[in-house]
């Protein structure tokens, strides 16, 4: 009796430690995975199109339809991304959910946005988005499309994007 609790007290030690030790060769960093699952949306798709400026994460969450004409989508701007220049016929407002991110409407001055705020970005307004220098930004989109789609223009210069806020 005594050797069988033995074996299977070795056993559960031995299995304990193996699953300890075991992390398949990866570093776990506690602050990127707590940042990781602090997401209220997932990060979605990496967006390879040329409406942006450095790296962009799109997770369409609501797409337009019939029924509700309102695309929601959750973009993840990584530091110095942004959008071109463009504008919404029907359009757009800004959920800002994460981090530090600018807007700014073609003629006026460029505006800092943070967690929390909202923006609501007039109808046939250009103006560009996204996030700060030193800082990602994660906003939800709200866009709506019964008028038609999102009109692109030009990129967004260096010294458009680098102008201070006063």
């Amino acid at each position: 009796m005594k050797k069988i609790k033995l074996i299977g007290f070795a056993v559960i030690a031995f299995s304990t430690i193996g699953l300890i030790s075991c992390n398949d060769g990866q570093v776990k960093h506690p602050d990127t995975e707590k940042a990781d699952t602090n997401l209220i949306f997932s990060k979605g798709e990496k967006v390879t199109n040329t409406n942006f400026t450095g790296n962009v994460w799109l997770n369409n969450l609501v797409k337009a339809d019939s029924i509700n004409q309102n695309a929601v989508g959750s973009v993840t701007f990584e530091p110095g991304a942004r959008t071109k220049w463009h504008s919404h016929p029907a359009g757009q407002i800004i959920l800002a959910l994460d981090g530090i991110g600018y807007y700014q409407e073609k003629g006026s001055q460029k505006l800092i946005v943070k967690k929390g705020d909202v923006v609501k970005c007039p109808a046939d307004v250009k103006h560009w988005h996204g996030a700060s220098k030193d800082s990602k930004f994660i906003q939800v989109a709200i866009t709506g499309r019964e008028k038609g789609e999102t009109a692109w223009f030009d990129s967004v210069t260096d010294d458009e994007y680098n102008t201070e806020v006063k």
